[in-house]
């Protein structure tokens, strides 16, 4: 019999999300009213199923499942805080299969919306619920999100783990799925249609539309017609493009998938304009555009705003086009996908060409080719081709052996006929052999010696580095003793004199008054003195460790009323790690919480700290709904306090990684290994 959560899982199989592949079980349709009211009173159906059922206890969990996998992709204004309570409660009664599959919901829900550092954290969090799971289920879930991982790694242009993800899933799904495997390889071949290797791309176009034809639905195979479709009219092939569209369109309209629409109106489109049929291709782009809101899919809204754009220019409609053209552009920066922000240097150029500014034309042009540069780098393309050739090498290992005997036959035929041409090349293969090894020790001898100063300089820096932070530290660490000890002491022995003087004084009563405030400030100035010491080198981090520290350092900065503090610890708490370590972690927080105080007009703050005991791995993330700023001024900043943050990670030989934009806040994660 299936597991339940198994059969929940296939509400995130792959046929209703050509582009995203998981969560598609019911076909919406946003234009029309009739199924929009079908559908939310079906919503509001299992939610009351819920509430039906308080107990936090396994049951609610597959309530809470199923509503999840039906609202992803229809209203999800409820959905996170249901997933949400699918976490927690899964944590508490160890529910493996539930965390899987609400952190498989998550990353799903954020990479839609543009959000990938948060996909990806999720993501991360999936893998390690599919941890040490050998079932097939697992393997199969966990492929799947592999193949999530490739659509979102190709969307923000980082095409070598594109190819990475989309290999692991496929591995796994030919053997125990194939009759899924056809949306990996379509996967694989927009990749490399993207690097411009169109060979690879069509070869794994045709497998996908073979692979769908042969355990596929009628709805499957549509979809990769259409995603061949989008790539026939890159490659300006629009007669055969509209052909194949002309063979779909019936099952495109009968099946209703917005994704399927989506990409029939984006084709249907470009083919109109390559016929000059302006109108048409307007309308056919707007309502392509249409469904890419309706479905917040940033992916589909960046992809059909450029050929909108360009369309709106070639029909003369100058002033239209600049309003799609500047929303693709901020878009895609905001989301960090380059591929389509190259989409919005380009159409911008041929704009301001039009409006005959030379200068914006150029400057747009330039920053176009810088861009691509930096996609389709060489270095990219090899270690892709070594990926697929690992991939390919199980499979042709018997071909490769076979040949092999029948090279060695033919080697030992030639050598009977002619001797003496055997031992001349074997003599000339020997000597290019030896020049070879000799040139290769060379060359490595160097590349050893130029690693070696490279390593005695880090090592340099780093003890440069940390006999800073260790003067540093013993420095705090004297002042706030000095502070304790002997200006605690001397305040609190002035406020015992006072005190004593005060019954052998006969005072006004105005200066009886006076001197009771006197008593007061005093005692203001000696808690001040004791909070100042105790932040210099707070007692609790080096007795109980930088979780606690972390929290108690939060609420006391939340409880100041200053700002809203929010402390939460992932993974095991209960982890040692050396006092030099927690110290340098507890000080980064502290400069970063500090600079959002200063700078970021923030009302709330979010401090995480996550342990990852199977990798050895700790992270910190320090986040904020404050105005956000321009990363790249940071090169530029003339204040400490940035670099002394640089500085501490890179003693510690860790990651530090900054994400911030205009009114959405700014983000700092820290890893280190442990």
């Amino acid at each position: 019999m299936v597991p339940l959560a198994f059969l929940c899982i296939w509400g995130i199989l792959y046929f209703g999300r050509m582009k995203k592949p998981l969560l598609v079980l019911i076909i919406t349709c946003f234009f029309c009213d009739a199924r929009l009211i079908a559908q939310t009173k079906f919503l509001d159906s299992i939610r009351a199923e819920i509430d039906k059922h308080p107990t936090r206890d396994t049951a609610r969990v597959r309530l809470i499942q199923n509503y999840t996998k039906n609202a992803i992709n229809e209203n999800t204004t409820l959905l996170l805080p249901y997933v949400t309570e699918m976490i927690s409660i899964s944590k508490e009664r160890n529910y493996r299969r539930g965390l899987q599959i609400a952190y498989s919901i998550q990353e799903i829900y954020y990479a839609d919306r543009g959000d990938f550092p948060m996909a990806f954290l999720y993501a991360d969090s999936a893998f390690m619920a599919f941890e040490r799971d050998t079932s097939k289920v697992a393997i199969i879930e966990k492929a799947f999100l592999h193949h999530n991982l490739g659509m979102e790694c190709f969307k923000i242009g980082d095409y070598e783990q594109a190819i990475n993800h989309y290999t692991l899933a496929a591995e796994e799904l030919e053997v125990y799925k194939p009759d899924v495997v056809s949306v990996v390889y379509d996967g694989m071949a927009e990749v490399y249609h993207k690097l411009l290797q169109e060979n690879k791309s069509i070869e794994y176009d045709k497998k996908a539309i073979a692979s769908a034809q042969k355990y596929g639905t009628a709805t499957a195979v549509a979809g990769r017609y259409l995603n061949y479709i989008t790539r026939l009219i890159d490659r300006e092939q629009f007669n055969e493009a509209e052909e194949l569209l002309n063979k779909v369109e019936a099952d495109v309209k009968k099946n209703n998938r917005q994704i399927h629409l989506f990409l029939f109106h984006e084709s249907k489109g470009a083919i109109h304009q390559n016929k000059k049929q302006f109108s048409e291709a307007i309308t056919n782009f707007k309502q392509a555009n249409k469904y890419a809101l309706a479905n917040e899919d940033v992916y589909q809204q960046l992809a059909i705003l450029g050929p909108l754009a360009q369309c709106l220019m070639d029909a003369g409609q100058a002033m239209g086009a600049r309003l799609y053209m500047d929303t693709l552009l901020n878009k895609s920066i905001a989301f960090q996908m380059k591929t389509y922000r190259v989409d919005a240097y380009t159409v911008l150029a041929l704009w301001y060409q039009n409006k005959r500014d030379w200068k914006m034309a150029n400057e747009f042009l330039n920053k176009k080719l810088q861009l691509l540069d930096t996609i389709k780098s060489d270095e990219m393309a090899e270690k892709i081709a070594m990926m697929e050739t690992q991939y390919k090498v199980a499979g042709k290992d018997r071909e490769i052996k076979f040949l092999q005997a029948e090279r060695e036959i033919q080697d030992l035929r030639l050598s009977q006929k002619t001797t003496l041409n055997y031992f001349l090349l074997v003599g000339a293969i020997t000597i290019l052999s030896i020049s070879l090894l000799a040139y290769r020790n060379y060359k490595h001898r160097q590349k050893l010696q130029q690693l070696k100063i490279e390593e005695l300089e880090a090592e340099k820096q780093l003890a440069a580095t940390a006999a800073v932070l260790k003067g540093e530290e013993q420095e705090r660490t004297r002042l706030a003793k000095d502070l304790h000890d002997g200006l605690g002491g001397m305040l609190s022995g002035i406020k015992f004199s006072l005190n004593n003087m005060k019954g052998n004084l006969v005072m006004t009563p105005d200066n009886a008054q006076a001197f009771e405030r006197s008593i007061d400030m005093l005692d203001s100035s000696i808690q001040e003195m004791r909070r100042v010491a105790h932040n210099m080198m707070p007692e609790i981090l080096l007795k109980y460790g930088l979780d606690a520290a972390l929290r108690e350092f939060c609420t006391e900065i939340g409880s100041s009323g200053v700002i809203q503090m929010n402390y939460q610890p992932l993974g095991n708490t209960n982890f040692v790690i050396e006092q030099t370590t927690a110290v340098t972690l507890y000080r980064i927080v502290q400069e970063l919480v500090n600079n959002v105080l200063k700078h970021a007009q923030a009302q709330n703050v979010l401090v995480q700290l996550h342990h990852i005991e199977q990798e050895k791995l700790l992270a910190v993330t320090v986040e904020d709904d404050g105005k956000g700023f321009d990363t790249s001024t940071l090169k530029q900043a003339g204040g400490m306090g940035w670099k002394n943050i640089q500085n501490r990670v890179e003693f510690l030989k860790g990651r530090i990684d900054m994400q911030s934009s205009a009114g959405k806040g700014t983000s700092v994660m820290i890893e280190i290994t442990l």
